[in-house]
């Protein structure tokens, strides 16, 4: 199995910013796209940005040009760099890998146990 654990949340003013980060562990035989969620109270998980190896990052629009999605690919992790955050950014935020823990299991979805974010006006 695979387990990711989020860092980096916390209460900040409307304008500061915040770094995420999401650690895999466990049984990894590879790992493919990493990305960030988002669920604010009352509202369906949405994408905030994800990164395949090798490939573009995607954002949501609403974060586009505020937040920077990377990779540490050595250590299976993923951080999510926000700036100028906005009280609309408050939400839980869960870390996601695709991810196969041996080389004949399929790709499996995995998230992280999620990390609170709360922007204050």
């Amino acid at each position: 199995q695979v387990q990711l654990v989020e860092s980096g949340g916390g209460l900040v003013q409307a304008g500061g910013s915040l770094r995420l980060s999401c650690a895999a562990s466990g049984s990894i035989f590879s790992i493919g796209a990493m990305g960030w969620y988002r669920q604010a109270p009352g509202k369906q998980r949405e994408l905030v940005a994800t990164l395949s190896t090798g490939g573009s990052p995607k954002y949501a629009d609403s974060v586009k040009g505020r937040s920077t999605i990377s990779r540490d690919n050595a250590k299976n992790m993923v951080f999510l760099q926000m700036n100028s955050l906005k009280p609309e950014d408050t939400a839980v935020y869960y870390c996601q890998a695709i991810a196969r823990s041996r080389s004949y299991n399929p790709f499996q979805d995995y998230w992280g146990q999620g990390t609170q974010v709360t922007v204050s006006s």
